[in-house]
């Protein structure tokens, strides 16, 4: 049963402890790394074998293998599949970022430009389980952004092919190739290239410790979006709200992993024990009941605060993936959120809306890392490259500061550049 606590009558490592994995993979990771980094394909081929008892011959799905998955889709989730995309577009196209040029007097010309990165790696959770949101969440930015060519790996069945619902998402935002390959393994592959899979600049997208692991391993030869944690949710709710839609909310994230972490800071002590009580009423009704129970028991909270500002402090304090406001007034409160990874407003938008359809992504910063980091986006596929341009004119009349300024670093190269041009002329 979920623990309730009253804020400050219990110590606050008790409120803000996080779960942390207690699986050390880094070993186990570095040797699958090294392995395809040596053996390629034929490792590849192989752990595939080992971990997912799939035969794969071609790594790559082929373009027959895409429609024969798309043709066997329910042609109304294909329908959702597309008005999500259209969302997810619709929201990322505000977030393309333009060049520009500074001109200033005295012949300087400054300016930035932004380019798209070339090849993006999206790794996909596939194997028991099918995501075709995360395809569309992470595709979508990379083909607004201009990416010239995008790829996904995605663990394949026993039957060695990969879930038609994953293809089908694929299909319709455009992704260019599609790989039958999962794990650390995988992400080795985008980071190195093999004899199939083209080497990457940048691999997005969420996985297991292994997955993460390895992303962070191979950070530095390829830029990465984000170390992913566990699920997260935190909910900050008034008296008013219904305990029923709470505990539904709750455990749409706990139902993820036994891991994902479910809390409720809430102003109302008569709530919080209808919240708990209503959890044990939906918990029994879930097919995933032994996950979400677990998480709830293990991970779960609800915190009672003294008020609502109070509460929103304790959620900045947790920094949490993802965070409702349940509440008449939202947005109120919006203002005072400092960090969370998506904010969900009203009691009329479940966290739910973000996973799939609203068009505001769904790869988030967790364990806190929404104090520094932001959802994927546009900007994750895109770098940025500045340039200068002095005359002789302009160089001249900075040259002697410039120089200055390199004499005090003690680079005397550096001050020697700005003035040689200068040598043998008088000044004007």
């Amino acid at each position: 049963m979920i623990q309730i606590f009253k804020y400050g009558e219990v110590d606050n490592s008790e409120i803000f402890a996080r779960v942390e994995p207690a699986v050390n993979v880094e070993d186990i990771v570095t040797s699958i790394i090294e392995d395809v980094k040596k053996n390629k394909d034929a490792a590849l081929k192989a752990y595939c074998k080992k971990f997912d008892g799939a035969d794969i011959d071609d790594l790559e799905v082929s373009e027959q293998e895409i429609q024969e998955a798309f043709n066997a889709v329910d042609p109304e989730f294909l329908d959702i599949l597309r008005e999500a995309a259209v969302n997810i577009s619709e929201f990322h196209k505000k977030q393309v970022r333009n060049n520009f040029v500074l001109t200033r007097k005295d012949g300087v010309v400054m300016g930035q430009r932004v380019l798209p990165i070339e090849k993006a790696g999206l790794y996909v959770p596939g194997g028991t389980a099918a995501y075709p949101s995360t395809v569309l969440m992470d595709s979508i930015p990379a083909k607004i952004a201009g990416c010239s060519e995008i790829v996904i790996v995605t663990p394949p069945g026993k039957d060695g092919k990969i879930n038609p619902v994953i293809l089908a998402a694929a299909k319709i935002a455009g992704v260019d190739r599609i790989f039958k390959v999962g794990g650390a393994q995988a992400v080795a592959a985008l980071a190195y290239g093999t004899e199939t899979i083209p080497k990457v600049d940048k691999i997005v997208g969420p996985g297991n410790a292994f997955v993460a692991e390895a992303k962070k391993q191979v950070f530095g030869r390829v830029s990465i979006d984000m170390i992913a944690g566990p699920s997260e949710i935190l909910v900050v709710a008034d008296e008013t709200c219904n305990p029923a839609y709470l505990a539904a909310d709750l455990l749409s994230q706990a139902e993820h992993d036994k891991l994902a972490s479910a809390v409720l800071v809430t102003n109302s002590m008569e709530l919080a024990e209808k919240v708990r009580d209503e959890l044990e009423i939906q918990i029994p009704l879930l097919p995933r009941k032994d996950i979400a129970r677990e998480s709830i028991d293990k991970n779960g909270k609800i915190i009672v605060a003294d008020d609502l500002m109070q509460a929103i402090d304790i959620s900045n304090e947790i920094a949490p993936e993802h965070l409702e406001l349940c509440m008449d007034d939202p947005f109120e409160y919006l203002d005072n959120v400092k960090h969370a990874g998506s904010i969900f407003m009203g009691k009329y938008c479940p966290e739910a809306l973000g996973d799939y359809f609203s068009g505001a992504n769904h790869t988030l910063p967790t364990s806190g890392t929404a104090r520094f980091s932001s959802p994927l986006s546009v900007d994750d596929f895109v770098k940025k490259s500045q340039f200068t341009y002095y005359t002789k004119k302009a160089l001249r009349k900075d040259a002697e500061k410039i120089a200055y300024f390199a004499e005090k670093e003690g680079l005397s190269a550096h001050a020697r550049s700005a003035l040689i041009r200068y040598e043998g002329e008088d000044h004007e």
